[in-house]
């Protein structure tokens, strides 16, 4: 369970590892059961819920691609390869991935539904930390913020 509260907020390597565990045993069994198993449940599904069933399994993918490159970065900002201030930037950040239709999730097979359920809840967690990092990055003063575009305009005018 994630604690929410502001002393939590820092991601510490033991959570950004556990995760990641996490995030790679769930791919490895979403990709086991959409290429094998699923396969033949899909065959089972009418033609509007064999094409839902196809678009769920691209947005498993996809979530668990977005974690992996979110979990990643945290571990690259950890170990110094990323400064921390690169790592809250808006290219490094948990990226979106589209929600799932209740109705469409309905029609799927218990094995299908279990795994769609376990992608989103995973990236319901890693959605959560991704912005009570963000979150907890102090503001910028404006004094300091007026100051540095002075500082480029200097800058831009001088090289004119």
């Amino acid at each position: 369970m994630i604690d929410d509260s502001a002393d939590s907020a820092r991601i510490t390597p033991r959570l950004i590892d556990s995760l990641y565990t996490e995030a790679m045993l769930l791919a490895d069994e979403a990709r086991a059961y959409f290429d094998e198993e699923g396969r033949d449940e899909r065959q089972t599904l009418e033609p509007f819920a064999r094409v839902g069933f196809a678009c769920e399994s691209l947005k498993v993918t996809t979530r668990i691609m977005h974690i992996v490159a979110w979990l990643l970065t945290q571990k690259a900002v950890e170990t110094g390869e990323i400064k921390t201030a690169g790592g809250g930037r808006p290219e490094r950040r948990l990226g979106n991935a589209a929600d799932s239709d209740p109705a469409v999730v309905d029609q799927m097979p218990p094995s299908a539904r279990r795994l769609i359920g376990a992608s989103v809840d995973l990236y319901g967690r890693v959605k959560r930390l991704d912005e009570g990092q963000l979150a907890a990055e102090p503001a910028q003063s404006p004094a300091r913020a007026l100051m540095g575009r002075l500082e480029r305009d200097l800058l831009w005018k001088g090289g004119a």
